[in-house]
């Protein structure tokens, strides 16, 4: 498997560059395939770049059918004033208005954001139930869930991570407190965390068994850091930790994300971006193992855009994901691809 080296320059995402990518066309691999992108986000910062609706609409035209997306959080449009706590309920407002506009039809037949997933503080404790509530009524019926992001590790810098957490968040009494409250409001939590981090997931999941949980980016491997080269290593203690996971049937996955920096993959310095061909090489060994430890009844396709856009294309990332379950039987495509996204997010 492939890495790369430990010592080349970081910044904390991968720079998204059109001219190269349109530089890779391939033709569509199945396009009448249904597909629910069950994890992307809408963004318009100085470190990030801008990827609002027309940019989403750009990549989701692009080829594939894609007939609704679920709406990630990720720092978005929070309310610039008003308790500290409220501010990110700004974030499940702005989702929530662009569904709106995707539902009109004007801009085509894919419902853009059709489920949501905001941030909220669990570490408020039992009192983060009236945020939760709050986005509930922000969501005109399309709130769906919370993603509390714990990703922590001593060596983080060298992914260029800039947020410094706590270790053992998911283990904190008072983050407990807040995470039992999300069941009985009908909510869902999204984890993402390194592999490293796992164990604690698998805690949380036994100790809140009534609790639907899925895990973004399929785990974390990091291959970067000290682990750089270390690739095969990496994947032996991360499968086991996915076959404990998957031992917990409130757990589901998202199987995407590996174009991130921190999994070490190196296909964007290249001369042309990868090809589906090629990502489907390096990224079958993880989705392959996730499928087989949780069923295609338990995992789901994600693209992770505009995060993983610096790695590849929208229509050649599927491409992949298409290439990587050739093999498989119509009915599991069919839930890879859109059933367990809108199974889980409760999608109309």
């Amino acid at each position: 498997m492939q890495s790369a080296s430990p010592g080349a320059a970081i910044g904390p995402h991968l720079p998204v560059r059109q001219d190269w990518l349109d530089r890779r066309r391939e033709e569509i691999i199945e396009p009448d395939l249904p597909i629910v992108d069950p994890h992307h986000h809408l963004v318009d910062r100085p470190e990030t770049g801008r990827y609002l609706l027309p940019e989403l609409l750009a990549d989701t035209g692009s080829g594939h059918n894609l007939t609704a997306t679920v709406y990630l959080e990720w720092l978005s449009m929070y309310r610039a004033q008003g308790p500290v706590e409220l501010r990110p309920v700004g974030e499940v407002e702005f989702a929530n208005g662009l569904a709106a506009m995707a539902a009109s039809g004007t801009y085509g037949k894919t419902q853009v954001c059709a489920g949501i997933v905001g941030h909220a503080d669990l570490a408020l404790g039992a009192p983060v139930e009236k945020v939760l509530e709050a986005m509930i009524k922000a969501g005109g019926g399309r709130f769906r869930g919370i993603r509390f992001i714990t990703a922590s590790h001593p060596d983080q810098a060298a992914w260029g991570s800039p947020i410094i957490r706590p270790a053992g968040l998911l283990l904190d009494q008072r983050v407990r407190e807040g995470f039992a409250r999300l069941a009985p409001l009908g909510l869902s939590f999204d984890a993402w965390m390194y592999h490293t981090q796992l164990g604690e997931l698998v805690d949380l999941a036994r100790t809140f068994p009534e609790t639907q949980i899925v895990l973004d980016h399929v785990g974390g491997a990091i291959g970067l850091g000290p682990y750089a080269g270390r690739r095969d290593e990496v994947f032996a203690a991360w499968s086991g930790m996915i076959r404990e996971l998957a031992a917990c049937p409130n757990v589901h996955v998202k199987l995407g994300g590996l174009g991130m920096r921190m999994f070490g993959f190196t296909h964007h310095l290249g001369e042309l971006p990868p090809s589906s061909e090629e990502l489907a090489a390096a990224w079958r060994p993880y989705i392959e193992t996730c499928i087989a430890a949780f069923g295609p009844e338990r995992a789901m396709f994600e693209s992770n855009f505009p995060v993983d856009k610096g790695s590849c294309g929208y229509a050649v990332l599927w491409n992949a994901f298409k290439r990587i379950v050739a093999g498989g039987s119509a009915t599991e495509k069919a839930a890879l691809f859109a059933g367990t996204a809108t199974k889980f997010y409760r999608l109309r």
